[in-house]
């Protein structure tokens, strides 16, 4: 009967002593992979991130509430930097507005937010082929009638 006992907690002991030097193992190579890559976020398999031609600039006329539509064109450049111009429409003293600084992919490598935007811009954008989406403050596609608007074109 000790001689089972042991026998069990002998193979249980090397099964989960195997299963931690694979998992270990396995780190180190997604560690050293990422080394040789920007430091902005993990890229795992294929994403926006790493699949897509996605430098370049993009533009639409968001809706606006309080004018006819607010021109953007957001530059999204290789080295993780961008500049978002806007313009609103129809007001009698034109409001344009430049931003430039840098952008971070999310972990999924789907989203960028761009950083150092003032007043209430989330500055976050998801990214697809040949287009990009305005989010919302959470990080949300806008939906409803007036979603289309919210979708940036590469030009």
């Amino acid at each position: 009967m000790k001689k089972s006992l042991f026998l069990i907690l002998a193979l249980a002991a090397f099964q989960f002593g195997c299963n931690k030097a694979t998992e270990t193992g396995t780190e180190s190579a997604e560690i050293n992979s990422d080394t040789t890559e920007t430091a902005q976020a993990p890229r795992t398999g294929d994403n926006s991130q790493t699949s897509l031609d996605w430098p370049g600039t993009y533009f639409n006329t968001l809706p606006c509430a309080s004018c006819e539509g607010i021109e953007t064109w957001v530059t999204l450049n290789q080295d993780g930097t961008f500049e978002l111009k806007t313009n609103y429409l129809g007001l009698n003293d034109a409001r344009e507005e430049t931003f430039t600084g840098k952008f971070t992919w999310d972990p999924t490598g789907s989203m960028v937010q761009l950083e150092g935007l003032i007043g209430d811009a989330p500055g976050k954008y998801k990214v697809g082929e040949n287009q990009i989406w305005h989010l919302d403050q959470e990080g949300n596609r806008i939906e409803g009638s007036l979603a289309e608007f919210y979708i940036l074109k590469k030009q």
